[in-house]
């Protein structure tokens, strides 16, 4: 099968593709024909050698933890779903390859095109687990760094459906945006706090940093301490206090089915930033490093 690899950490361009072994699904396993993978900002680190400390990675490595496509194969104990049905799914091999194992998963819609579905599975795991970890409740304030990736996005429309006020923040394109996902946009950078501040005059109760882009000290700043943040980016969060949400993941199929459904059935948006072949792999990853991304980017199979 074909699958992007990397046989040393790096820049983008240590991706390639290369033939690969088509992985057989052990028990309670589903081997499936991948039609799209999300990249994710881990992606790049654990590329780089950055995530070697949490995400060990054998080379040569295939990168890629959600995708959707149709099942191919079934392992011994898999009764839930049949070969032919379409999926979406949380990766137990890499997904940036023309097929890839599972044992977490959901039926996916009709309704959901192949890169809404497997832009779910990540943000929407990790955004349960950043609320239920802050705790955020009715009536709170929640500020969010990196508001429009596809974590944020998913976040604020999850905070928001719990009667928590969202403060996002976001460049000047993404402002009009974030107000359309239910969210109180404002700008990052220099006058973060007096911004927010004006927004919130109490300050916000807790705040979840997706984006690792410095703001820490100004969150710090905000609550008075760092016992209500959490971020999933920033990597100089235990200088300061902070603590940094690596897990366990929750990767429960019944929420993953619930979001598919409330996503096709438009009660939840699903930003696809761009689409790329999975040749071009490499190219995604390019993208990605600005950090202005609205959504999230996907890769797609014929």
């Amino acid at each position: 099968m074909r699958a992007i690899v990397f046989d040393r950490f790096g820049g983008p361009e240590v991706l390639h593709e290369a033939e690969q072994p088509i992985p057989s699904p052990g028990r309670g396993q589903i081997r499936v024909r991948v039609r799209a993978a999300g990249v994710n900002p881990v992606d790049a680190k654990i590329r780089s050698g950055a995530m070697e400390h949490i995400f060990p990675s054998p080379l040569p490595a295939v990168l890629g933890s959600e995708f959707a496509g149709t099942v191919d194969a079934l392992g011994e104990g898999v009764e839930d779903v049949t070969v032919g049905e379409e999926v979406l799914a949380w990766a137990d091999t890499g997904a940036y390859a023309e097929y890839a194992l599972a044992s977490r998963y959901a039926v996916k819609p009709r309704e959901l095109s192949w890169p809404e579905a497997a832009s779910l599975p990540v943000a929407g795991d990790a955004a349960r687990r950043v609320l239920r970890r802050l705790a955020v409740a009715e009536g709170e304030t929640l500020l969010i760094h990196g508001a429009t990736g596809g974590v944020g996005t998913m976040t604020v429309q999850l905070a928001v459906r719990q009667g928590v006020r969202v403060i996002g923040t976001a460049g000047a394109a993404n402002q009009d945006y974030l107000a359309s996902l239910g969210a109180t946009p404002t700008r990052y950078g220099p006058g973060l706090v007096e911004r927010v501040r004006a927004l919130a005059p109490g300050g916000p109760h807790a705040v979840f940093d997706a984006a690792g882009k410095g703001a820490l000290p100004d969150s710090v700043t905000l609550l008075g301490g760092t016992d209500r943040i959490v971020t999933i980016a920033d990597f100089t969060a235990s200088a300061l206090g902070v603590a940094f949400e690596s897990g366990p993941q929750l990767r429960d199929p019944a929420d993953l089915a619930a979001l598919a459904r409330q996503a096709a059935s438009g009660q939840l948006t699903v930003t696809v930033a761009a689409t790329y072949p999975l040749k071009d792999a490499a190219l995604a990853h390019e993208a990605g490093a600005s950090g202005h991304t609205r959504g999230k980017r996907v890769l797609t199979l014929p």
